[in-house]
């Protein structure tokens, strides 16, 4: 990897589980760590997050060669792995920890995703309109060990074969037809 430009992606759509395991996928992407970010305490729990009060999201935090993916294309799988239009909520997940949003880490990022939220309403792709926030860059606080490659240690559990494996096969529909 000498040499190679590396970009980082911050985003929250969820449980973290549920965009971790999509994005090891991605042809590009070199890694991802789901952690937390965007609150008000420093090295918050999964205890601590859960309970609501903390202002932080469940992310994913993605290092991705942009000479094999954009940031735009992050963007397009994002949209597609999640219902941008619930407000601090995925399905049965519910709270601010689930919240919607992108932590851009430049200007360059800042401007694509309020281009592809922007493009995204006027299209009419979703029945409602987006709730995703663009949150301010924070520190990243990586999630606790049992937390980090979920899926593939857990893929027999029934969170993981209900919720997260749907969202395999979205992304395997999306990579198809590129």
């Amino acid at each position: 990897m000498s040499g190679q430009n590396i970009q980082t992606a911050t985003i929250a759509g969820g449980c973290f589980w549920c965009l971790e395991a999509p994005y090891q996928r991605v042809p590009g992407v070199i890694s991802v760590i789901s952690g937390y970010m965007g609150g008000a305490i420093d090295n918050p729990t999964y205890t601590q997050i859960c309970s609501g009060t903390t202002g932080h999201a469940e992310v994913v935090q993605i290092k991705f060669s942009p000479e094999k993916i954009s940031f735009e294309e992050i963007l397009d799988i994002f949209f597609i792995l999640h219902d941008p239009t619930q407000l601090n909520r995925q399905g049965n997940d519910i709270g601010s920890q689930y919240r919607s949003a992108i932590f851009p880490h430049s200007d360059e990022q800042l401007k694509q995703a309020k281009a592809k939220i922007a493009a995204l309403n006027q299209m009419g792709e979703y029945a409602a309109e987006i709730v995703t926030s663009i949150e301010p860059l924070a520190t990243f606080y990586r999630a606790e060990d049992y937390h980090q490659d979920y899926y593939d240690t857990n893929s027999q559990q029934p969170y993981c074969q209900i919720i997260v494996a749907p969202k395999l096969e979205k992304l395997k529909r999306y990579l198809q037809g590129k």
